[in-house]
């Protein structure tokens, strides 16, 4: 099963939802963080995919 976790940019907050997706970005709901292109970014920021942190491991 692929991780449904939701990631947060440690810049400025945004939170990614897998329930959600990023449907600005060409992400759908129902895609999990490992799925998202390694090119993606903050739509927010513009802060790199390796840049997001669990929201886990800062809540």
């Amino acid at each position: 099963m692929a991780d449904m976790e939701k990631y947060v940019c440690p810049i400025c907050g945004y939170v990614y939802d897998p329930a959600v997706g990023d449907p600005d970005s060409g992400i759908p709901p129902g895609t999990s963080y490992d799925d998202i292109p390694d090119d993606w970014h903050c739509p927010y920021c513009g802060a790199t995919k390796n840049s997001m942190m669990s929201f886990a491991s800062v809540c």
